[in-house]
């Protein structure tokens, strides 16, 4: 922590303490779980009542530390105060509505009318979330207390509406304004380094020389961001491997024992690990401005570099080919397929002899998965592929095999990709993709669909599995 943050955090527990003593909160704190959710309810509405600054921290405070104490479902029920008793004051949303109208009738709306329109429009939750971020350490509790609310929305989706709110606050909170861009290196503090091992969700790191191997190598980088307000604690991270041709597998990447390339004869980039380290900001994008800040520092430190790509999974391949494969009527497989998933299914290591025999099927389905197939909505079924092709990179390589791990075999029977980011056309291909809904690939990808379609029709949405922590860079 540098000594700024530390002295601002001092402060605040200073005025916090003082406002304790003038609303008679007493100096002993409570016990964990004394204030339970209907009697935070009143605390909240007095912190909304507009009192004076010490006392409003000690109250956001209080708050804070009652929550923390509360069971889950007891937290449930906070966050069901939170949707019920805390959204717009509905009297001056009604006046406000009908003054606009009103005018809107007789001519344009008065700025004035249109901010109140705004203002009363705004749920109270909002300013109460603001006002709870007054005390000290409030950024890190309340990014905690999100991720309590998205456990409760596995079964509760009427909580939505607070969700939403959440989400508003922290786009704001933590837009790219305030992210601070770090290099993870060996000199980097070993509570960090230890986040890094922890929050990794793409390849397990496996001890702390494995560790050492992917952030210390002269051909690896590792980067992420931070946020002031959550010292020491990464928001997201990307590692990075250098090498001379863009990679079809992760297992070189990830090996013990490899001769570790002079980065003068690298001349590809290669994002293979995004790890999101915060649930509670899940929805809250930072991964584009992280590729493309880290592309400018590598770009800068080695201008030899001419590729820029990923090295991504395809979570949710095998559960959509499973449908298929379950689905008698699916017009998609043939027979051989069907044989060859089945053997594929039935073998927890496929042998040489397999991988060459799977290899074009997986390839050609692969390239419908990514091309042709859709959620109801319209969009590609996998996370991954919404997340690069969203930020303007192109669909390059299909690498059957590429990951034999446990998981990767599990989620894509070993399957990933490449994707290809070139600053000159991500802009257009960013377009591309919102604006047309138009997967750019490479022609190579492009040759492996069996049956060219320009139009992609719907298809049901494979089985959902957890939502990705990591997205592979």
């Amino acid at each position: 922590m540098d000594a700024g943050a530390s002295f601002f955090g001092d402060l605040l527990g200073s005025i916090a303490e003082r406002g304790r003593a003038l609303l008679d909160l007493g100096r002993e704190r409570r016990p964990a779980g004394a204030v339970r959710a209907a009697g935070l309810k009143d605390l909240c509405d007095r912190l909304l009542s507009g009192q004076g600054e010490a006392s409003g921290v000690a109250l956001a405070r209080e708050i804070l530390l009652a929550y923390a104490g509360l069971k889950t479902g007891e937290r449930v029920a906070f966050f069901e105060i939170l949707a019920g008793a805390f959204g717009p004051d509905r009297a001056r949303l009604e006046a406000a509505v009908a003054a606009y109208s009103a005018a809107a009738t007789d001519g344009v709306p008065s700025p004035a009318l249109t901010w109140e329109l705004h203002a009363a429009s705004e749920p109270r939750r909002q300013e109460l979330i603001r006002r709870l971020n007054l005390a000290p350490g409030a950024t890190a509790r309340l990014v905690a207390m999100r991720s309590d609310l998205l456990d409760a929305m596995a079964r509760r989706r009427d909580l939505a509406e607070v969700d939403r709110d959440f989400i508003h606050l922290f786009s704001s909170w933590f837009n790219r304004g305030f992210l601070v861009l770090r290099r993870i290196d060996w000199s980097t503090p070993a509570n960090v380094l230890e986040k890094i091992i922890r929050y990794e969700a793409v390849h397990e790191i496996r001890d702390w020389d494995d560790l050492r191997a992917r952030v210390d190598s002269p051909d690896r980088r590792c980067y992420a961001f931070f946020h002031p307000a959550l010292v020491d604690e990464p928001l997201i991270f990307v590692e990075v491997a250098l090498t001379r041709d863009i990679p079809g597998a992760i297992g070189p990447i990830l090996a013990e024992k490899r001769t570790p390339l002079d980065p003068k004869a690298a001349r590809t980039a290669v994002f293979y690990s995004i790890s999101n380290c915060q649930r509670g900001l899940g929805g809250v994008s930072f991964g584009n401005f992280l590729i493309k800040q880290v592309v400018e520092e590598i770009s800068r430190e080695f201008p030899g570099l001419t590729h820029y790509v990923t090295l991504s999974p395809v979570p949710t391949f095998r559960g959509w080919l499973d449908e298929e494969r379950a689905s008698t009527g699916s017009a998609l497989l043939t027979a051989d397929d069907r044989a060859v998933l089945d053997t594929l299914a039935a073998s927890e290591t496929p042998d040489a002899a397999l991988i060459a025999r799977a290899t074009p099927v997986i390839e050609a389905l692969a390239a419908h998965y990514f091309l042709v197939a859709r959620s109801p909505k319209g969009k590609p079924l996998d996370p991954v592929a919404r997340f690069h092709l969203g930020n303007g990179a192109r669909l390059e390589r299909i690498n059957p095999f590429g990951d034999l791990s446990v998981r990767g075999l599990a989620q894509a029977h070993g399957l990933m990709v490449n994707y290809l980011y070139r600053l000159d056309e991500i802009e257009a291909n960013h377009e591309a993709f919102f604006d047309k809904g138009e997967i750019v690939a490479s022609p190579q990808v492009r040759r492996l669909l069996r049956v060219e379609g320009s139009v992609a029709p719907a298809a049901k949405a494979p089985a959902k599995a957890a939502t990705p922590k990591a997205l592979a860079g």
